[in-house]
């Protein structure tokens, strides 16, 4: 009995899997053949073969075979999904300024054209213009990186966690490095301080205790293997209660009775003093530079405001030697990014960051002029608006948020979908099945985009 039930299964799937177009049928199709001459044959061929397999796998499984009909329409789809850029641009509405997911610091204008500019044929990147011979990709943004910081050298690679390993590295391999534990932290994605310092060769020497670290812990550990002394900003999290740090200036201090390194990671990297906008202090590179420390590493993508990159700014002996290691060829970065950074750093030198670069217009912007887009946007799709907190994010500020207006949709995971779904796709945040959209993270440029999107949704 149970052979004759499963014979009565297997001949209509056999039947079933007969009966799929072969490739060629599908090739002469005349549906199919008007879209096919759009692409690499070869490419055709196998998006075919994946469409039939699938298809021979679901009638495996027990489903009934798809029509000629579905099948061509799938692979058409498939093919125009391989044309179709994955990386699109987004509206950034979930009030995150710093948004990891969605790319982090937006650049301002100048940015954008200049990293334009660099793509368009040749540059410099590599040649001294007015010597006729090879030059320096570290010329382009070393000078206003000085100017900027007061650092004698400076240095530009691929992210902050690049620039960490090169200095590490490049100075430090096979060399004790005196961190706090409370310091010894995970920055985001599982980068560790710790598995850095195994990667490159140098010995971390873990000080005091999560909460309270003081001077005498660092002088204690030091030892004839020490090489230097370092800070690690607590740039994704904040401690709060008992708590003791050995301030940037101390470690100085100590490092130049012992002739030793001190390597400070400020992560965000800030040019402008935070708690003008209302914000907690956040370590300034320039303060880093001036109270002493050898090497000053952080970000170009976060508070900076500029395009990703790992900054090293500091004493010319140790810069020149992180430039002639065999990693920070491995580590650079290319002439695009090094056009946006040079034009988001000239925003710093003209005094117009506040005015000209997305974020810090983010930051700065008047909660009066928040409320009335706002209100706009709520117009748009019969919704309210109710107060709220914007948070910086990008491993900047933990805890650190600005007071915001936010449009409050209900029936959450289904519009914020539908919203996602938009020629440019529009990112809010979901809180207890609403959806809210938050102004403050969207430049007012975007606000015609916005309205559209919702009204979209009220006409639907």
């Amino acid at each position: 009995m149970k052979c004759a039930r499963l014979l009565c299964r297997i001949k209509p799937m056999a039947r079933e899997l007969r009966s799929l177009p072969s490739i060629d049928k599908i090739l002469t199709d005349e549906r199919f053949s008007r879209t096919a001459k759009n692409y690499l044959h070869d490419l055709i061929v196998n998006v075919i073969r994946e469409e039939l397999e699938r298809q021979r796998q679901s009638i495996q499984s027990g489903q009934p075979g798809d029509s000629l009909d579905v099948i061509i329409d799938s692979i058409i789809e498939n093919l125009n999904s391989v044309f179709t850029p994955s990386l699109r641009r987004v509206i950034n509405a979930s009030g995150v300024i710093l948004h990891t997911n969605l790319g982090r610091a937006p650049l301002s204008e100048a940015a954008i054209a200049a990293m334009e500019e660099a793509s368009r044929g040749y540059s410099n990147l590599e040649f001294d213009l007015d010597k006729g011979d090879r030059g320096s990709r570290h010329v382009h943004v070393e000078n206003l990186l000085c100017r900027l910081t007061g650092a004698e050298a400076a240095i530009v690679v691929n992210n902050n966690a690049a620039a960490v390993l090169l200095g590490l590295t490049a100075l430090l391999k096979r060399k004790e490095v005196v961190v706090s534990r409370g310091q010894a932290v995970e920055i985001g994605g599982g980068f560790r301080i710790p598995d850095v310092m195994r990667q490159s060769g140098a010995k971390l020497v873990e000080v005091g205790t999560t909460n309270r670290t003081y001077a005498r812990d660092f002088t204690e550990a030091i030892t004839p293997a020490t090489g230097a002394l370092m800070r690690v900003h607590s740039s994704n999290f904040r401690l709060v209660g008992f708590t003791s740090e050995v301030a940037l200036e101390e470690l100085v201090t100590i490092a130049k009775k012992n002739s030793l390194l001190v390597l400070d990671d400020v992560g965000s990297g800030t040019l402008l003093d935070t708690t003008t906008f209302g914000l907690a202090p956040e370590p300034m590179v320039q303060q880093s530079i001036k109270a002493g420390a050898s090497l000053v590493f952080f970000s170009g993508d976060k508070l900076l405001g500029g395009p990703q990159a790992g900054i090293i700014v500091g004493e010319k002996q140790y810069i020149d030697k992180l430039k002639r290691h065999p990693l920070a060829r491995a580590l650079r970065v290319d002439k695009t990014r090094l056009a946006g950074l040079a034009a988001t750093l000239l925003h710093y030198l003209k005094d117009e960051a506040v005015g000209k670069i997305p974020i810090w217009r983010m930051i700065a912007a008047p909660l009066k002029n928040i409320e009335k887009r706002a209100n706009l946007w709520a117009k748009a799709c019969d919704a309210k608006v109710i107060d709220g907190e914007t948070m910086v994010g990008g491993g900047s500020l933990p805890g650190g948020s600005l007071p915001t207006k936010l449009v409050v949709l209900s029936g959450g995971g289904d519009l914020a979908k539908k919203l996602r779904l938009q020629a440019v796709p529009v990112i809010g945040r979901i809180e207890k099945d609403r959806l809210l959209l938050d102004p403050r993270t969207v430049l007012p440029e975007e606000d015609e985009i916005i309205i559209k999107a919702l009204s979209d949704l009220t006409d639907n």
